[in-house]
């Protein structure tokens, strides 16, 4: 089960400094000062003594990774991504250490705060980061996968998490998908139809986050309505010059962004599978001038004119009677 952020800082930070933090407001204060030794019984299990390092900014992609089994894709941690945070950090630092542990080779596997991670590289500032020894792969996964409830997942990561519960049998269709993660029958198919895509496609986008299920559907719907050609081309197309798309669009705004994305996208789709517009029916005269019909497939349609009320009556009460 899922807990909240504001649970998690205080099991982290309820310790700091000697200080026990009984309320979340409390833990952020505790989490504020930034404690040189922090303790925590992970999981509610064995109690592991947290110290805080600082990461000069020059050393912080190399000297960190992030834990393999994070749900979070980190292709995706752009600027556009990141604004939420990046921001702030960029003029203020980084308020919130992050929590890792040690790896043998002496680097630190980021298990909570991979966006700080990302966002400090970006902005090439110093990294905090809270880091122990003897965390186990169940613990990591336990501290990585509440972390992730703070930022919701992308449809993509989602969708990703739920495809493995499927291959794993632990659900057996996507209605019990539904019900496992708590969500509706149309969040599952998007996220899975999300999962399907390939990162190049996604990656056009700025911020891949945003993208909600009715682009989702369209993207879904352009890259498999292709042949396998057309999709390595569409492809081909999209990474050329080794640019994201989305950087060559003029506009300002995640929202406008994504849409000419989208648009430019469909555009690119049509030049490799053109839309077939098709042949609207046309009406065939039955009595001139009074009577015509149009027949599509399994459906007609009349159109009568210059009737009395005595004949539409009529007319009506044998289309009634024929078609019980």
């Amino acid at each position: 089960m899922a807990i909240k952020t504001t649970d998690l800082n205080a099991r982290l930070f309820g310790k700091a400094d000697k200080r026990r933090a009984t309320t979340p407001a409390e833990a952020q204060t505790a989490a504020r000062d930034k404690a040189a030794v922090i303790e925590l019984a992970v999981a509610g299990e064995q109690t592991v003594a947290f110290e805080l390092v600082k990461i000069n900014a020059a050393e912080v992609a190399a000297k960190t990774q992030v834990f393999a089994e994070n749900a979070r894709e980190q292709a995706f941690l752009t600027e556009h991504a990141l604004a939420d945070i990046l921001n702030t950090l960029k003029e203020r630092g980084q308020q919130y250490p992050a929590v890792g542990r040690w790896l043998d080779d002496g680097r630190i596997e980021v298990l909570d705060g991979s966006r700080r991670r990302m966002s400090c590289i970006l902005a090439e500032r110093d990294f905090l980061i809270y880091v122990a020894k003897g965390i186990n792969g169940e613990h990591a996964k336990f501290l990585s996968d509440v972390a992730n409830a703070h930022k919701p997942l992308s449809l993509y990561e989602r969708g990703k998490e739920m495809q493995l519960l499927l291959s794993s049998g632990k659900v057996a269709d996507q209605k019990e998908l539904a019900k496992y993660c708590q969500c509706s029958e149309a969040l599952v198919s998007g996220a899975l139809k999300a999962a399907s895509l390939p990162m190049e496609l996604l990656m056009a986008y700025p911020s891949v986050g945003e993208l909600g299920r009715p682009t989702i559907v369209k993207l879904h719907r352009l890259y498999f309505g292709l042949d396998e050609t057309q999709r390595e081309q569409l492809l081909s197309q999209i990474n050329h010059g080794g640019e994201a798309l989305w950087k060559s669009i003029d506009a300002q705004g995640i929202t406008r962004i994504t849409r000419e994305v989208t648009q430019q996208l469909e555009e690119l789709g049509e030049t490799f599978k053109p839309k077939v517009e098709a042949e609207k029916p046309k009406p065939q005269e039955l009595i001139k001038g009074k009577v015509s019909y149009t027949r599509d497939g399994d459906k007609l349609q009349l159109k009568l004119k210059r009737l009395t009320e005595r004949q539409s009556d009529e007319i009506l009460a044998y289309l009634a009677d024929y078609l019980k």
